[in-house]
């Protein structure tokens, strides 16, 4: 302790006693206290770095947020655009086969009544042209057709035998035209598919492999899986290398045979339509050992007895004469070309021809001369459709009229509204000789 009488010497002495011993018991005050000061600090550090951390998460969030809603606008955008193209599509498609399908009309009359051999040859070089533009038009509009997000299959029991009898009919003139001996295996299988895109998926499979294979011949048939079944193509082409198995599936693509009409587009339908049904597709290929393109179908169960189909499918179609002559038709079509070329054919054939653009005109014409057969198209001015024009006929008539529909639109949207009444229908570009079996199947049945 100091005091009044110390020297300033001893009263240094003292001071610097009593800071040692200060500073000592605040050495061990801080040592006793050290880990809880040190946490309490360390706790301030991470609370202000979680502050911290939780303004950065916040503005991320914020950012995030902006860039969804970014995100939303942009798939809308592309959603309409889809739509708009898918819409665009279709409607072009319409539009541009109407005046192909007056075209190959006027090329068939003109065919068949021109005894020139160079106008004759002309002739069938501008249809095959025709063939090569309906081709990629309606290749267009398949694709803009699986694209749709509207767009629904309908799945239903298909018997195999039934769609092999089929696919011999619609491929068999291309197979005699490229040398190839295409041939089906008979099956008593029933899938679940639907029925109008199985086939066209089957159509495209068997058409590849007809223009390119190098082979000669093409074997279509079915292998058993368990409760599913393999649609197999099976081709003696030049085989497909590994690294180019993918590409032939994206548009416009061709790896061989470019001398070979086609869209390269057939492939890529093929791969939508298995997509949307939900069909396995496979390829499995070797160069130079050919290819083999397979679908994966559930089954329905079986078929009663399996039907071999005919080798050969002739349509016993008759050119004019005493089958066709004198027998009256009604054509109700909107498109005042499309009615000329049917007026001009129709009765180069031999038949009577009334030729109106409406329902009400239809039914004029009918009151004047009873038709034995309408011949329509399905979509017709103000709304009006080929459906409602056959049953406006039947009802004035006061019974059935056979009919023929033949419409730009697909043959399976139209005939779901068909029902029971005694319709085919055709898709233009209508071929003359489809067109022909067609009349004759519904003037003389049987």
């Amino acid at each position: 302790m100091l005091r009044d009488e110390d020297s300033p010497e001893r009263a240094v002495a003292k001071l610097q006693r009593i800071n040692a011993a200060l500073m000592e018991r605040l050495e061990r005050i801080e040592e006793s206290r050290g880990p809880a000061y040190a946490l309490t600090r360390a706790a301030a550090v991470l609370e202000r770095e979680v502050v911290k951390r939780n303004c950065d998460l916040e503005q991320a969030l914020s950012e995030l947020a902006a860039i969804n809603v970014q995100l939303a606008q942009a798939r809308q955008v592309a959603e309409e655009a889809n739509r708009a193209k898918s819409r665009f599509l279709r409607a072009a498609s319409h539009d541009l086969l109407q005046p192909l399908s007056a075209a190959k009309l006027f090329l068939a009359h003109l065919g068949e009544v021109s005894s020139d051999g160079m106008q004759r040859d002309l002739v069938s070089h501008l249809t095959e042209t025709i063939d090569s533009a309906e081709e990629l038009i309606r290749a267009l509009s398949n694709i803009a057709k699986l694209d749709s997000q509207q767009f629904r299959m309908n799945p239903a029991p298909v018997a195999i035998c039934r769609l092999f009898r089929r696919l011999i009919i619609d491929m068999q003139p291309l197979a005699t035209s490229c040398g190839i001996d295409l041939r089906f295996v008979p099956s008593s299988a029933t899938v679940e598919s639907d029925p109008v895109f199985l086939r066209q998926i089957a159509q495209n499979l068997i058409a590849n492999a007809l223009k390119y294979s190098t082979g000669a011949k093409v074997l279509v048939g079915i292998r058993h899986d368990g409760p599913a079944v393999w649609l197999e193509v099976l081709d003696q082409g030049p085989g497909i290398a590994e690294k180019d198995q993918e590409r032939i599936f994206h548009e416009f693509e061709r790896l061989s045979r470019s001398d070979q009409p086609g869209t390269g587009l057939g492939l890529s339908i093929v791969r939508r339509a298995c997509q949307q049904l939900g069909h396995a597709l496979e390829l499995r290929s070797e160069v130079g050992q050919g290819s083999r393109f397979r679908v994966r179908l559930p089954t329905h169960g079986t078929a009663k007895r399996p039907e071999t189909p005919s080798p050969t499918a002739p349509l016993r179609i008759r050119r004019g004469g005493a089958a066709l002559l004198g027998r009256r038709i009604l054509v109700v079509e909107n498109d005042p070309e499309m009615r000329h070329a049917f007026t001009l054919l129709l009765g180069g054939w031999g038949l009577e021809v009334q030729a109106v653009p409406s329902i009400a005109s239809a039914r004029a014409a009918a009151a004047r001369t009873a038709p034995e057969l309408l011949l329509t198209d399905y979509r017709l001015d103000g709304g009006e459709t080929g459906i409602q024009t056959i049953l406006a006929l039947q009802h004035d008539l006061g019974r059935a009229l056979p009919a023929v529909i033949v419409s730009a639109e697909s043959a399976g949207a139209i005939r779901d509204e068909v029902g029971a009444l005694p319709v085919e229908i055709l898709e233009k570009p209508v071929e003359d000789v489809d067109l022909r079996r067609a009349i004759l199947a519904a003037l003389v049945p049987g």
